[in-house]
């Protein structure tokens, strides 16, 4: 029994006075019978602790200082032309990439995932990509940019463009407000959406983006920035896990959903994604910056893509790919301790998570 229509998975529902109190068996991914605004019993224990953990990583951009990096950027010879044309290509993805999930977390996923310790890390993460965004913005003041030019970006460089009209393709039925999970069709649409956004955007389409900006930083390049996006990567890979989980619960609930034909589509568009990346790294680097070049993005990206293959159960998409950049899965490690700057403490946690020097 509910407290709220079994129909309703918005939690808006009429209060039905005669209900029983929740059992946690009726609690579900997706079309669960549980009264979704009832947090307790908690089915999920790994979506709660991703909640506390994203709340214990909390940090803000304007926590980093950005003096060098305003030096460098105004200095006749600190970039080349190369890494300028990198950074600026980087940025203009990231500036509205995060508006885009977040877009899609609250107006897609949060409205048909029926799970309410679920819902409640996507509250989390809805305040994390609006973060991002917060970053991009204090980037682009801190450094002087044409703020017309950086957030318009994903209308203006076609690699760009693509990626984000292929995103926005998986979203075009859930933003119906007709849509409703409760059929294979439409339960495979909103599995499809996951995959989208968790597995390729988040998952596979920030990594060369971070590749580069990190690179820049172990060279004592634009060191401001890249503190902030490893902040953002620690983040991104929370974020990754959590929808990595989600879509193997649903599996695991709905095998039904799991099909050859949906593997053999969803292989499709890991393929597809990569493709677009790759592409994406050929116009953001045209002739490469020192130490990183599209041909090593492109390897890199095979990695990746194999990676979150394997993630959902799928066979990799390129065997014999090898990683060019190990150092990244040292930056990704959410558990190395580093102290960015003299006044931060480890691991950027706040409040009662924090131990002090």
């Amino acid at each position: 029994m509910t407290s709220v229509s079994e129909s309703d998975t918005t939690g808006l529902g009429e209060i039905q006075r005669d209900a029983a109190r929740v059992n946690v068996d009726d609690k579900a991914m997706i079309n669960a019978r549980a009264d979704v605004n009832q947090l307790l019993p908690l089915k999920y224990r790994w979506a709660w602790d991703k909640y506390l953990a994203a709340c214990n990583n909390h940090w803000m951009p304007t926590e980093v200082a950005m003096q060098a990096d305003i030096a460098l950027w105004k200095s006749r010879d600190g970039l080349t032309e190369d890494e300028r044309l990198t950074l600026k290509r980087n940025l203009g993805f990231f500036a509205t990439a995060e508006s885009l999930v977040a877009n899609n977390i609250v107006l897609a996923v949060y409205r048909h995932l029926t799970n309410p310790e679920c819902r409640q890390y996507l509250l989390r993460q809805a305040f994390e990509e609006a973060v991002h965004t917060h970053t991009f913005q204090y980037i682009c003041e801190s450094l002087g940019l044409d703020e017309g030019e950086l957030f318009n970006m994903y209308r203006e460089i076609p690699s760009i463009t693509e990626k984000d009209a292929w995103a926005l393709r998986y979203t075009q039925n859930l933003e119906d407000p007709d849509f409703a999970t409760g059929t294979p069709e439409a339960d495979q649409a909103f599995l499809r959406d996951l995959v989208a956004f968790y597995v390729v955007f988040e998952g596979m389409w920030f990594y060369t983006g971070f590749a580069q900006i990190l690179s820049l930083g172990r060279r004592n390049k634009m060191v401001g920035i890249a503190e902030q996006y490893q902040y953002i990567l620690r983040d991104e890979s929370i974020h990754l896990n959590f929808g990595i989980d989600v879509i193997n619960q649903i599996k695991i609930e709905n095998p039904h959903l799991w099909t050859e034909e949906f593997q053999a589509e969803v292989r499709t568009m890991l393929a597809e994604a990569c493709e677009l990346e790759v592409a994406y790294g050929r116009e953001t680097m045209p002739r490469g910056i020192l130490g990183l070049n599209a041909e090593l993005c492109e390897q890199y990206m095979h990695v990746i893509t194999n990676r979150r293959a394997e993630q959902i159960g799928l066979a990799p998409l390129f065997p014999e790919a090898e990683n060019p950049f190990p150092w990244m899965s040292e930056m990704m490690d959410l558990k190395k301790e580093k102290n960015f700057f003299e006044t931060r403490v480890i691991e950027y946690q706040t409040g009662g998570g924090l131990d002090w020097d």
